[in-house]
């Protein structure tokens, strides 16, 4: 594994971690807002996937970055792709964890609503993520993982914070597991075009090799 650590606004990412199986940093960013011209920073994020992915995205051989980028196809089929994905969101600026829930909650509801597939199944397991996160104080530093497994189509979310357990959860919901993956893989539509442009410039590059 290579030891230079990828900064992503001041916050280190490892090139390569190992779930089940090794992963390579495939994508980074932040999220943000902007209030009176002035940049609020919240998360900085770090996608981790298996190297094959691009198997799975020939269709866009030769393609550049930016014209990726703005394809949101191409995050269709990134998310559809059968490979172990593994996203590592770090706090930058301190909220409570009910106000990430939430965000996290309503995105996906919204986009399964807008395609009829918001049923009680969906609420129970949108509603265990939002209890998780609920309790949970964002200190900075701490680091929210999502590890979306290609052989179970389940995600295990987990956080860490300084002075504290690690805790987990599974989500077995396929629909929701899908849209939690799109909040952040989801091109025009993600919650960070940081992100998106990277993994659009990142992937751009190994499928022109």
């Amino acid at each position: 594994m290579g030891s230079e650590m990828v900064m992503v606004d001041g916050v280190p990412f490892p090139p390569e971690i190992t779930a089940a199986k090794s992963l390579a940093l495939l994508g980074h960013g932040i999220t943000d807002i902007e209030i009176h011209f002035l940049q609020i920073k919240y998360n900085a994020i770090g996608i981790y996937m298996e190297k094959n992915i691009i198997e799975h995205l020939g269709n866009w051989k030769g393609k550049k970055g930016a014209e990726i980028a703005e394809d949101d196809l191409f995050f269709e089929a990134l998310v559809a792709a059968p490979v172990d994905k593994f996203f590592r969101i770090v706090v930058i600026k301190e909220i409570k964890g009910s106000q990430y829930g939430v965000q996290l909650e309503s995105a996906v509801r919204d986009r399964l609503a807008a395609i009829d597939k918001y049923e009680e199944e969906e609420e129970e397991a949108l509603e265990k993520v939002s209890t998780f996160f609920q309790s949970k104080y964002f200190k900075k530093d701490s680091v929210i993982t999502f590890n979306f497994s290609a052989s179970s189509r389940a995600v295990e979310i987990s956080f860490a914070t300084e002075g504290k357990e690690e805790t987990k959860i599974n989500v077995e919901n396929e629909n929701v597991v899908e849209m939690i993956e799109k909040w952040y893989l989801g091109g025009s539509r993600a919650v960070s075009p940081t992100t998106v442009k990277s993994l659009a410039d990142n992937l751009g590059a190994m499928l022109s090799q």
